[in-house]
């Protein structure tokens, strides 16, 4: 039998010590991230005053989501927003998608804000439940605080959804057609605490941004203020949309309990 010295085992048990840290720091940079469907809430008194009359409550979505259907495309724009640094990691998402609002099925794409491992991270990414997200190669795509995002999910017919995310700043288009057979029962625009590594995730603070302008079934959403809804964590209301603008196709949310006002359509 081969033998050690103690000098040799302190050596080998510290070299195993460092290859643990190095792989659990690899396994927090991979992230694990998902996007679930809607976790529903009671929605709190507050949100249902008479200048906003908000219409539901989620523990990881805000933002807002139309029922009904079949919904066969949507469209998004919106502006990737800035996190804010924090103590432990925090993440947020903002996104498009058809599913999700009331049942386990979801077709989506969007970008990533994330602050961890003491600097932020941004990201795009497509996802179809219920996979996590494939993050779109960030040398290749490359997304930073500021760009002006533009987002298409259509049904191609046959079972095939062709899924579009495009950052209009950086001026590059990435495209993927894949597989989906969800009940396109609805249509969502929506700033999320995703899920990692099977929890949802504290919601990053990410200031402020705006989804506009939006289309489903290739026409205007006709959004209307019951169509909202607000992100509640931990009892604390931590993210709230505006009413929609004028023309009924955007809204901003933001950061937090005030409800931000609509931005000019």
């Amino acid at each position: 039998m081969k033998k050690f010295a103690l000098g040799s085992l302190a050596v080998l048990a510290t070299s195993l010590c460092l290859t643990s840290v190095s792989f659990a720091s690899t396994i927090h940079s991979a992230r694990a991230i998902s996007h679930a469907p809607r976790i529903s809430l009671r929605l709190p008194k507050a949100a249902k005053n008479s200048t906003t009359s908000f219409g539901w409550a989620s523990s990881n979505w805000s933002g807002y989501a139309i029922t009904g259907g079949p919904y066969n495309s949507i469209t998004g724009s919106w502006i990737v927003p800035t996190v804010q640094p924090s103590n432990k990691s925090t993440y947020s998402s903002s996104w498009i998608g058809i599913d999700g609002f009331n049942n386990s099925s979801l077709i989506q794409t969007g970008t990533e804000q994330d602050y961890y491992n003491g600097k932020a991270h941004y990201d795009a990414w497509w996802e179809i439940l219920p996979a996590a997200e494939t993050v779109i190669t960030p040398s290749s795509y490359p997304v930073k605080p500021g760009d002006q995002m533009s987002a298409d999910i259509q049904n191609l017919g046959g079972g095939t959804w062709s899924i579009e995310i495009q950052d209009k700043t950086q001026g590059w288009t990435f495209t993927t057609d894949q597989a989906y057979s969800g009940p396109q029962t609805s249509a969502e625009w929506i700033q999320e605490a995703p899920t990692v590594g099977g929890t949802v995730a504290t919601l990053a603070n990410y200031g402020q941004t705006t989804f506009d302008p939006g289309t489903v079934n290739g026409v205007n959403p006709g959004l209307v203020t019951a169509d909202g809804g607000v992100m509640i964590q931990h009892n604390t209301q931590v993210s709230t949309p505006s009413v929609p603008d004028s023309d009924t196709d955007g809204f901003n949310v933001a950061y937090g309990s005030t409800s931000p006002a609509a931005p000019a359509s």
